[in-house]
């Protein structure tokens, strides 16, 4: 009998308490949105995204609201700026990328953060970021790349964790149409707009590169797969032409979802389609790397793509998506973009909640969650 009044009070407790939610949501958009993000964090999919720059950074920042099982793994190919300097300098993989990821998913205060993105300006140390000579410490007094990236993981209470794809010391090459090879991702960009000569290909020095174990490890676990947004050739596809990690998202039985990138990009994806970007993955890392793509929607100002074009940056088009039918993937448009700040960038938050809402849409009806 006690169990069963215990039993009625809770249920009516329950009740008062969903009455009370429903009412104040329909009032307080804000509290609506902190509680579905709250109900979704708590079920804690499996995420790995793939990448490198800003693009990777910007999802994280999204997903991190969401999930706290986070793997993002990090392209060490960049040999360009501080990241380029200290490579050269000390025989260390590139931190910059990292830098971001760990940052992303830190829970900082934001002098922190500004801090840890400081660049030095003049002086010997001008071109040279506060967060890479960090890392680059760090790397030595924990004897090691992986171990000093996991210490100031750490440090900054990451959510998730931030992986390199390799370990080894790798350079991407880059062959045009008109046969033009160029060593170094830093150069690829510059050259490729001096020739005028779209990339055919991107391979690196070490073809038989052996990507870190966990990566492989967490992939195999995943319960979604995420690639971008980011620079097509210079920060997606040197994770997947390590032919480990390549297999594994391949066999692997995750929701493998591609974030096309807004607008094109100089040097690498000029007058590229949605379908040239899926393409080129495809050509790259090989079948049943994409399950659906994740294309913007939102309408963009007409002064701000003016300004873009200037650069040489446009749109990414949305013609070739028929070609989804041929590639057995499924295109999907969302209000995803932000340029509130002057910029045309994706929503962090927007971006991620899109793609764990269609992952457990997929995940229920496919049944591939225990």
């Amino acid at each position: 009998m006690k169990l069963f009044i215990f039993g009625a009070i809770a249920g009516a407790a329950l009740c008062i308490l969903l009455i009370y939610l429903i009412k104040h949501l329909r009032k307080n958009n804000n509290v609506k949105e902190k509680f579905e993000n709250w109900i979704l964090q708590k079920r804690d999919l499996k995420v790995v995204a793939i990448g490198g720059g800003t693009g990777l950074s910007t999802l994280l920042r999204g997903l991190k609201l969401y999930t706290r099982n986070i793997t993002a793994v990090v392209t060490v190919a960049d040999d360009g700026g501080s990241s380029g300097m200290l490579r050269e300098d000390l025989g260390i993989l590139p931190p910059g990328d990292i830098r971001n990821c760990i940052l992303a998913l830190a829970d900082v205060e934001p002098i922190m953060e500004r801090l840890l993105q400081y660049r030095f300006n003049e002086g010997t140390l001008k071109g040279q970021n506060l967060g890479n000579l960090l890392i680059a410490a760090v790397t030595d007094i924990a004897n090691g790349f992986e171990a000093g990236i996991r210490e100031i993981s750490n440090v900054l209470a990451v959510t998730g964790r931030v992986l390199p794809v390799s370990l080894e010391d790798i350079h991407l090459v880059a062959k045009l149409e008109d046969g033009t090879i160029i060593h170094g991702e830093s150069k690829i960009p510059d050259e490729q707009i001096k020739k005028k000569s779209p990339i055919v290909e991107i391979s690196m020095d070490k073809p038989y590169c052996k990507a870190l174990p966990e990566v492989i490890q967490a992939i195999k676990d995943a319960d979604v797969i995420v690639f971008g947004p980011g620079s097509l050739y210079t920060s997606i596809i040197p994770n997947i032409i390590i032919k480990e990690v390549a297999q594994a998202i391949g066999e692997s039985d995750a929701v493998k979802v591609y974030v096309c990138n807004i607008m094109t990009q100089p040097g690498e994806t000029t007058g590229y389609s949605v379908a040239d970007h899926v393409k080129a993955i495809i050509k790259h890392g090989g079948p049943n790397l994409i399950d659906l793509v994740l294309v913007n929607s939102t309408r963009l100002p007409y002064g701000l793509l003016a300004k873009y074009r200037l650069e040489g940056s446009s749109q990414v088009e949305h013609t070739g998506m028929e070609a989804q039918k041929e590639l057995d993937i499924e295109f999907i448009k969302a209000d995803l973009a932000d340029f509130s700040k002057g910029l045309i960038r994706h929503d962090p938050q927007k971006l991620a909640k899109k793609i764990i809402e269609i992952a457990w849409d997929r995940i229920n009806s496919k049944g591939l969650l225990g």
